[in-house]
């Protein structure tokens, strides 16, 4: 998962960051248009995106969403430095992860290793071993090994990030998690103090889980940044 596609409309960025990942033992292509970066990024020739949001013309976000309708490559957003809004809605539409410009390359480096580490961990089932039973919890149905989830009996399309933590959710049900410990496991690194990944993932993961279980919600925050995986009551 060396391959990575640049689309920023900003060449000095691309030639920095050419510069700095080449050596870093990534093979890097920047281009400066969405339309070209879309076309790229569906060619199925590179293994991760580095994606920004403010670019004339076609937006990342409708960029990413062209990705997200036809491919589940990795992609990471270059969104503007405390624009919650961006990031939030960036998360919502299936990014990856995200990181706010100016920013340090090595920090880039670093989201780039843990995505790869992520996808690399999933395609040699490690994170989630095919072997294992599927999950199900009231109407909810899990199944490890070709990633699927029924709810009421019809099929849920979630992102890799999605299935993942609602796996880990499932897996705990009953049992308080913290969300610390849910972005080791999940995002593959650790949460910075106004990081709100996590958060905004599980917020994806209800609205499309759809109403309460039971008239319970299925997932619960916790005061202190948790969140727990409610179970239904017995006998109902």
């Amino acid at each position: 998962m060396n391959r990575i596609l640049v689309i920023d409309d900003d060449e000095e960025l691309c030639e920095l960051l050419s510069d700095y990942l080449t050596p870093e033992g990534f093979d890097i292509k920047a281009v400066q248009t969405p339309e070209e970066g879309l076309s790229l990024a569906l060619s199925q020739v590179h293994d991760l995106v580095v994606l920004d949001v403010m670019m004339p013309g076609m937006s990342g976000f409708d960029t990413l969403r062209h990705i997200r309708a036809k491919s589940q490559i990795p992609v990471i957003m270059l969104t503007a430095r405390g624009d919650d809004v961006d990031r939030i809605v960036g998360l919502e539409m299936g990014a990856d992860d995200y990181l706010p410009k100016p920013f340090n390359p090595r920090e880039l480096v670093a989201r780039i290793r843990a995505v790869q580490r992520r996808f690399e961990t999933r395609s040699d089932a490690e994170d989630i071993p095919q072997q294992s039973p599927s999950l199900e919890i009231g109407d909810v149905i899990l199944n490890p090994g070709p990633r699927t989830v029924m709810i009421g009996k019809k099929p849920v399309s979630f992102t890799a990030v999605e299935f993942t933590l609602l796996y880990e959710l499932m897996k705990n049900a009953g049992n308080v998690v913290n969300r610390d410990v849910l972005s080791e496991t999940v995002l593959g690194r650790k949460l910075d103090i106004f990081d709100r990944s996590i958060d905004v993932h599980v917020s994806s993961l209800r609205k499309k889980m759809g109403p309460r279980y039971q008239g319970i919600e299925r997932i619960q925050s916790i005061r202190g940044l948790k969140y727990i995986y409610a179970l239904p009551e017995e006998g109902v």
